[in-house]
């Protein structure tokens, strides 16, 4: 099946929720320029496939289709690699709380397969909220926040409630069942970083971790166990992270009509 090219157009602005290296902003973009381009390859055999079956040349059609499948599945290859880079540059320990995941960067299936996978592992986990940072659409066409509109269906449609919090970047939702009461500074659940989902202007808040004990926000209270608090958030990661990896070739197979919103 052809790609629709503009369906994997970076819409402005940075992938990245912290003050990234130039070499990490060159390397994400390297990935997804790299599964454009096997895309482009693709489209154009699979136009001269049907141009040589409407010739009845159908060896030359057959051997086109398989030409542009190669290209497709290096396509796939490429955007799951770009999909694996922003997860671990965005998500690392220091960069977001135990609480919060950031979907900077991903392409909408690709964040709603991390998403799925998140809220799977806080279920089981009895954890009570998750915060999800999805950026304000300021970089979207007629900044439509895209990619919070389609994490929105999804709560919905796993039955979680949820609010929109201050900074209209980021979602606070309520996995513990019923309404999703935003809690109060300084309550636990009310992870600090109000400030950090505009795509890239704000400074790393591994300094707002420090100052906040490091513990699992919400979960257990400054100062108290902080080192298993640590370790929790590594292996919580971990967890999501090697989802990724295993949900790679179902996920970027039907990746089709995705953008990249910050």
């Amino acid at each position: 099946m052809a790609h629709n090219l503009d369906s994997f157009t970076q819409l402005g602005g940075r992938a990245f929720n912290h003050d990234a290296n130039r070499d990490s902003e060159q390397e994400y973009d390297r990935l997804r320029d790299l599964a454009r381009r096997e895309f482009d390859r693709e489209n154009q055999l699979r136009r001269d496939a049907r141009e040589a079956g409407q010739r009845r040349d159908y060896g030359e059609k057959d051997r086109l289709h398989r030409q542009a499948d190669d290209h497709e599945k290096k396509g796939q290859q490429y955007n799951k690699q770009a999909s694996e880079f922003i997860f671990r540059e965005n998500n690392a320990p220091g960069r977001v709380q135990g609480d919060e995941i950031d979907l900077h960067g991903q392409y909408v299936q690709e964040a709603e397969q991390i998403l799925r996978e998140r809220i799977s592992v806080d279920r089981r986990r009895n954890q009570t909220h998750l915060h999800v940072i999805v950026g304000k659409g300021n970089h979207s066409t007629g900044h439509i926040p895209k990619l919070r509109q389609a994490v929105e269906e999804l709560l919905r449609e796993e039955g979680l409630q949820f609010q929109v919090e201050q900074n209209q970047g980021r979602l606070y939702v309520n996995l513990a069942g019923g309404p999703a009461i935003l809690p109060q500074p300084g309550h636990p659940g009310a992870s600090s970083g109000h400030g950090h989902a505009q795509g890239g202007h704000q400074q790393q808040h591994v300094q707002h971790s420090q100052h906040h004990g490091q513990a699992q926000a919400g979960y257990q209270q400054p100062h108290a166990q902080q080192h298993h608090g640590q370790a929790h958030q590594q292996q919580q990661y971990s967890h999501v992270e090697e989802a990724v990896k295993k949900g790679g070739p179902k996920l970027f197979k039907a990746l089709r009509g995705c953008c990249v919103v910050m």
